[in-house]
């Protein structure tokens, strides 16, 4: 797994080196130092941590209780801090020379603004905000809207899927590149105003909706999950 967060002000950005050593035209860019004795010094318990976090034995709270104390890192902390510095800076340098690196990362954030405006609109009565002021009523909102957002996208994809088997079918040319960027996030047929039922509808022996003709005049203005 790779963090790769898009960066603003590029020029703005500060990296880290481990030598003193002149870097020439990035000497300005590389003027923070990476303290290795650190890294060393704390090495175990950077592991045991990652694996505490893999498998699920460490709650985000309790990890930010050994990482930080008033608002300053601990040594552990700072530890990590330091280690996570050497691949920001490998990162930024990628980030800056490499255009593929840059393009990737740009389809993940809009992959990530997607679903962002999806849950948004679902959203709908707080346009997409929280306003409670105590934890476990935003938890219950979070893991609510997280659940509805999860039955859309899978949604989404069944149907989108059963389009393209259907335009196959009919022989009609698709373009790999072009599925490659059908989103599950897509929201204009969804309708999250009116009235809700939650009688199961009788969908035939099929199990399924029948796919809309795209020919029909009004098709795009029903607007009905």
């Amino acid at each position: 797994m790779q963090y790769r967060p898009a960066l603003a002000d590029i020029p703005d950005q500060k990296g880290w080196r481990i030598q003193d050593a002149d870097y020439g035209s990035l000497s300005r860019f590389a003027r923070g130092k990476i303290d290795l004795d650190k890294i060393r010094r704390h090495w175990g318990d950077i592991l045991r941590v990652v694996v505490s976090i893999y498998t699920g034995e460490i709650r985000a709270h309790d990890l930010m209780r050994m990482i930080q104390r008033d608002g300053n890192p601990t040594p552990l902390g700072e530890a990590i801090a330091h280690y996570g510095r050497i691949f920001k800076t490998l990162h930024i340098l990628t980030y800056a020379v490499e255009e593929p690196y840059r393009r990737d990362i740009k389809g993940v954030r809009n992959l990530q603004e997607s679903r962002h405006a999806l849950a948004g609109k679902i959203f709908h009565g707080k346009k997409g905000e929280l306003y409670q002021r105590y934890h476990k009523g935003m938890e219950d909102q979070l893991g609510a809207l997280g659940l509805v957002l999860n039955c859309v996208t899978l949604w989404n994809t069944f149907y989108i899927d059963r389009a393209l088997d259907q335009l196959k079918a009919d022989g009609y040319p698709l373009a790999e590149e072009n599925v490659a960027r059908l989103s599950p996030f897509v929201r204009q047929h969804l309708n999250v105003i009116g009235t809700y039922s939650f009688a199961r509808p009788d969908l035939g022996p099929a199990g399924v909706r029948a796919l809309r003709n795209p020919d029909e005049p009004d098709w795009e203005d029903d607007g009905i999950v």
